[in-house]
């Protein structure tokens, strides 16, 4: 994944970070038999999902590769494979 650089983003690491964040709220509160604070975490999990796509809607998600990136990505990787 790393030469794809999937996911770096500040779209995808803020959602992340977000959900993350809800993650433990929800985690904390499920241990200490709160429902309505396990609640309020799944909502931060959610809000982290809304606030990543809409940071990716405001361009700064990845960019969608044209289908001309893509064909030349694909040429050169089977080149590589050939020669390995």
């Amino acid at each position: 994944m790393a030469g794809s650089a999937h996911g770096h983003t500040p779209a995808a690491w803020t959602g992340v970070i977000i959900s993350f964040i809800g993650f433990c709220i929800a985690g904390v509160f499920m241990v200490a038999a709160n429902l309505p604070g396990f609640w309020a975490g799944m909502g931060v999990i959610v809000l982290g999902g809304i606030v990543g796509g809409a940071m990716k809607a405001a361009g700064l998600g990845m960019p969608k590769e044209s289908a001309a990136v893509a064909t030349a990505r694909e040429a050169a990787t089977a080149t590589a494979r050939a020669r390995a």
